[in-house]
This record gives C-alpha cells, structure tokens and sequence, in this order.
C-alpha cells in the first residue's frame, strides 16, 4: 500500500471529493497570492517600457541612473553626464524616477544632520 493512502487514514481518511476540493482550493489560494500579482506587475513594465521617450529620467535594474537620449526597438540610449550616452536593453530599465525629488530628499537628510551636530 502507498504511503500516502496510509497517511490519509490517520488523518481521518478524507474522501476523494473532499480531498479534490482541498487540492482546487489551494491552487486557487497560489493563484490569486503569487501568480496573479506577478502577471500585474509584468503588464505595468511593459506599458512603462512602451511609454519610454526622450527625456525620461529612469533606473536600470543595475543601478544606473540616466536620461533617456534615444529609444529604440529593443535598445536605449542613457545619457548620464553631459555627453556621456550609454546604450542599455530596453528591457534592463527597471522603472522612472523623478531626479529633482530626490536630489531635494537627499538635501533635507544632509540639513538634519548639519542640525545635530
């Protein structure tokens, strides 16, 4: 006899339409915690990745922050410094960013801590 029939019986020996029903639901459970996110999240970086245009301020997935110069098919150009152009796949843009924002955050933090001292 299997293991798992043996197992079954001392747990109360569950029917087969309980069981099939047990199985469903946790499929089910994955689905919705663990598949359906990362399809929505996949759908938002390709509309983000379609919507590139030049002059976007943007974040490579390695940590590259730069401007877009040009955009092409599958690859885009970064500016970033004054004439400084680095050509990246288009896929490797983790997300937009807003520069200017965070340049302020990052001019707050160094007042506080201008403050404590």
């Amino acid at each position: 006899m299997s293991p798992y029939y043996l197992v079954l019986a001392q747990l109360g020996g569950s029917s087969g339409p309980q069981t099939l029903v047990f199985i469903g639901l946790l499929f089910a459970i994955m689905y919705f915690v663990m598949i359906r996110p990362q399809q929505k999240q996949l759908k938002d970086q390709r509309t983000m990745l379609a919507a590139l245009k030049k002059g976007d301020d943007v974040i490579t997935q390695g940590g590259l922050f730069g401007k877009v110069f040009a955009v092409a098919d599958k690859v885009v150009t970064l500016e970033v410094a004054n004439g400084v152009r680095v050509r990246v796949l288009k896929s490797s843009v983790q997300g937009k960013v807003n520069v200017a924002e965070e340049e302020k955050a990052d001019e707050k933090k160094g007042e506080e801590k201008k403050e404590e001292k």
